[in-house]
């Protein structure tokens, strides 16, 4: 299945410069745990990089820093993986993991922001895979005992 059947389409986003309190107000907002950063190249949307709300508690409450003096720029990932929307799930889990990203934006082809995945919608289509799997084992002994009878 190509990631992009999996990700999220309703991606929250913060172009450069948005302030952390209102990318905060955001993820409040739309009870998402991210923001992805975006710049505009060539009128399409591009991901330059990623605010979670684990970078805000990391980055500027613990260390006591004045949330209203920073910007995304100031705290995002800037090492952000992308995925492109036809790469493989499981592709997708290997580079996720290799990179210890829990989230990755999706994109075309040319770069511009179509989705985002996380590892829940990962672990969500995993699990229900495998219960499929276990009702088909289930349901293989109930036509081999009938078969026997």
């Amino acid at each position: 299945m190509p990631i992009g059947e999996l990700a999220v389409r309703q991606v929250v986003i913060a172009p450069h410069g948005t302030p952390v309190l209102d990318a905060a107000k955001l993820m409040r907002e739309y009870h998402v745990g991210d923001v992805v950063v975006t710049e505009e190249t060539g009128g399409k949307r591009v991901p330059v990089g990623i605010v979670t709300d684990r970078d805000i508690v990391l980055e500027v409450l613990a260390q006591g820093v004045d949330a209203s003096q920073l910007s995304v720029d100031d705290i995002m990932s800037r090492d952000l993986i992308t995925v492109d929307e036809s790469q493989g799930v499981f592709q997708t889990i290997q580079l996720m993991r290799a990179k210890g990203a829990r989230r990755a934006p999706v994109v075309a082809r040319d770069g511009t922001l179509v989705g985002i995945v996380s590892a829940d919608d990962l672990i969500d289509l995993l699990a229900d895979e495998l219960g499929e799997l276990a009702k088909l084992i289930s349901h293989e002994q109930k036509v081999e005992a009938e078969a026997r009878r």
